[in-house]
């Protein structure tokens, strides 16, 4: 199916990826591919930052950080070589819907590494509260009303702050991607799904809308981060109980 990039509007339909009946071996070769185009798109970035923010605003504390649709675990584990390196002192959680990701995450971590991986709904009531919230990519793949249900659930559930990284929606991202990913081999489904990816994607505006609908205009920061990522920012000056 061609992929039309419209810069006035996200575009619908849902991504390969999505579909739950996806093979599973295909789907753990797409996290290894993105995993790759994460690394050149530096992605990881705008999360190492906040939670070693996070850290300083809090010094002295244990900081729980759940990972909100984890995938494979990708980010955690870059989390947690990030943590050795600055001494934070993390307890890392991954959540996710899917049982395959969550199969996946758990075979590509070494126990040692010590994060805990859940099938489920990371933002359901009961249970410890995480400190920090994180969610990368997963935004783009919601409609309009289910991302203002996200940041509203993130701010009831998370104590001290949560992070949306997620795409900016770009003629340039969108176009240079596909070129990127035909060059690189990439995967089919990535092939197909990294172009809906980004016509899914956002712009400023669409980030103040649903903050003014969450009713969190006033505590919420969106900022660009290079090269194609909108960065969605809350942080407390203290830990709620």
């Amino acid at each position: 199916m061609s992929v039309r990039f419209d810069a006035s509007r996200r575009a619908p339909g849902p991504e390969m990826m999505d579909d739950p009946a996806v093979d599973s071996a295909i789907l753990r070769a797409c996290y290894e591919d993105l995993a790759g185009v994460t690394t050149l798109t530096l992605g990881r970035r705008p999360v190492l930052d906040f939670v070693a923010r996070a850290a300083r605003a809090v010094p002295g504390r244990r900081l729980v950080v759940r990972d909100l649709g984890c995938g494979d675990g990708d980010m955690l584990r870059a989390l947690h070589a990030h943590a050795r390196r600055r001494g934070l002192d993390l307890a890392l959680e991954g959540v996710d819907r899917s049982p395959v990701a969550i199969d996946a995450a758990r075979a590509a971590t070494p126990p040692e590494v010590g994060i805990a991986f859940h099938v489920g709904d990371a933002l359901a009531e009961g249970g410890p509260r995480p400190d920090l919230i994180v969610t990368s990519l997963v935004a783009h793949h919601l409609a309009d009303e289910e991302v203002v249900a996200l940041l509203r659930g993130m701010e009831r559930r998370a104590r001290l702050g949560f992070l949306v990284n997620d795409l900016r929606r770009s003629r340039l991202a969108f176009h240079g991607f596909r070129a990127m990913a035909t060059l690189l081999g990439r995967h089919p489904f990535v092939r197909h799904d990294g172009p809906l990816s980004i016509a899914r994607g956002f712009v400023e505006a669409d980030w103040r809308r649903y903050a003014k609908a969450a009713g969190l205009a006033d505590v919420l920061t969106v900022e660009r981060r290079f090269p194609f990522r909108l960065v969605v920012e809350r942080l407390r000056t203290e830990l709620v109980p």
